[in-house]
């Protein structure tokens, strides 16, 4: 079996980072003991946040990691049974 090459995702950093802003800003809401509607208007976003930064990541594996097992058989049902495992978390 060769080694597969995995796909990069540096490119959600600065989302990651944008989400690590949004949870001190959460923390301060607390602390500043904001309005429960805007903390948690702002618990949706950054939950919201995470989803498109799961989806972007999702995609890159299904395009690269994926479509590069389908050339190896064996790794097809690795690779399905792995899908399926998160996406029953």
């Amino acid at each position: 079996m060769s080694k597969m090459k995995h796909a990069t995702h540096k490119d959600q950093l600065i989302n990651l980072k944008k989400i690590e802003g949004q949870v001190r800003g959460l923390q301060a809401m607390i602390e500043g003991e904001k309005y429960c509607i805007d903390i948690l208007n702002q618990v949706k976003a950054v939950k919201n946040a995470l989803v498109s930064v799961e989806g972007k990541i999702l995609k890159v594996h299904l395009r690269s990691c994926i479509k590069d097992s389908l050339s190896a058989e064996e790794l097809v049902d690795n690779k399905i049974e792995e899908i399926v495992s998160l996406l029953k978390r």
